[in-house]
């Protein structure tokens, strides 16, 4: 039997349950109240949209999913992880919107360092934007995790979408469905109920989330990018190279012919330059292991999964053998070396220098202007 204080709240969220009107928070169904435990219909729903949620589909049957998008009135809003920006950016994306409005909400802010300068970050966003030839109505700043700047997400879609449809857009582990989940509290309909529907000339299902307004939010699938370390590592791993708190970066002062290893997940070798700091943005979890250059091979092929680790040693065969790419830092730049799922290394070169990164063959590894 429940008793009457379990009975009064939803096991949800907490709201206060009633059963009078299923137009006001807290309704649920009587027959509801024979489950274990209570949640209220909206809980309900949004418990569903995130089974529903799952479906992940790889580039192109994701650019196939978009030409329609071209084609109609919308709004796209595109969700990037600013952790793994380079890596989460859909390429190609500006061909495929056709003259709609391209919200880009940059998700994870809460994992920078907390004396980060936002404006800054904001410019630094357009300018890759730009770059990457994506046209923006507006560039968002927030953490789905802490709920920070989602009151601005609402706003700006609320102010662009006009009385069209909402497209959401992103790869997979960007924070997609704890969007989603927050406009259907803030737009839909407690009345309505989520539908899935398939896309011409597809056999993938979308969900839609209708809007007070006739209209709807469309959420497609998250994109597979093989190109991230979060897509190759284990489940056990993948909590280990994804940040959960603000990352604490480490600065390592280094002379050429010092390497680091990051775990046994990647590792870079200082090969050439004067003297300098090199400040490392990882996940805290992820130790990293400073040696000689010459030693470094013997190192990892000793300790690799032991002292070396992540991957333990059980795991190693199961990431691709590393593939070189080397870099040369200009004198005078402050530029960032992005091993993509696994975070950046921050070159903070007066003088310059040549780097190689070692990085499972396939994983995307590029240098940019720093973020920080």
């Amino acid at each position: 039997m429940h008793t009457e204080e379990e009975i009064m709240h939803c096991a949800g969220c907490g709201v206060k349950l009633q059963v009078d009107d299923s137009g006001k928070l807290g309704f649920v169904p009587t027959e509801a109240f024979l489950k274990e435990p209570i949640i209220c219909q909206r809980c309900f729903r949004i418990k569903h949209y995130n089974e529903a949620s799952s479906i992940t589909l790889n580039q192109d049957d994701f650019l196939k999913l978009l030409s329609h998008v071209g084609n109609t009135k919308a709004l796209v809003v595109n969700i990037v992880d600013l952790f793994d920006f380079e890596g989460s950016m859909i390429s190609s994306l500006q061909r495929f919107v056709g003259n709609n409005p391209v919200i880009l909400v940059v998700n994870k802010i809460d994992l920078l360092p907390k004396v980060t300068n936002y404006n800054k970050i904001i410019n630094w966003v357009q300018k890759q934007a730009k770059q990457w030839g994506l046209k923006t109505v507006d560039v968002v700043l927030c953490s789905a995790k802490k709920n920070m700047g989602f009151e601005r997400v609402i706003n700006s879609i609320a102010e662009h979408r006009g009385h069209h449809d909402v497209y959401v857009v992103g790869a997979t582990n960007v924070g997609k469905s704890t969007l989603i989940n927050r406009l259907i509290s803030d737009f839909s309909d407690l009345e309505a109920e989520l539908t899935t529907s398939h896309y011409p000339g597809t056999t993938l299902d979308i969900v839609k989330i209708p809007l007070d307004d006739g209209k709807s939010i469309i959420d497609t699938p998250g994109i597979v990018y093989n190109h991230r370390l979060t897509e190759l590592v284990t489940r056990k791993d993948l909590p280990k190279i994804m940040p959960s708190n603000a990352i604490k970066p480490m600065v390592y002062q280094l002379n050429d012919g010092q390497t680091l290893f990051f775990g046994a997940m990647a590792r870079m070798d200082f090969n050439r330059g004067e003297r300098q700091s090199f400040t490392c943005y990882t996940s805290n979890a992820i130790k990293i292991h400073r040696t000689k250059l010459e030693k470094a091979d013997e190192l990892y092929a000793e300790h690799k999964g032991t002292l070396l680790a992540p991957p333990v040693l059980d795991d190693i065969d199961k990431l691709p053998p590393f593939a070189k790419h080397s870099f040369t830092i200009p004198r005078g730049k402050q530029q960032d070396v992005v091993i993509s799922g696994l975070g950046w290394i921050k070159v903070n070169s007066n003088a310059g220098a040549e780097i190689t990164i070692h990085a499972p063959k396939g994983i995307k590894v590029v240098v940019r202007d720093s973020l920080i």
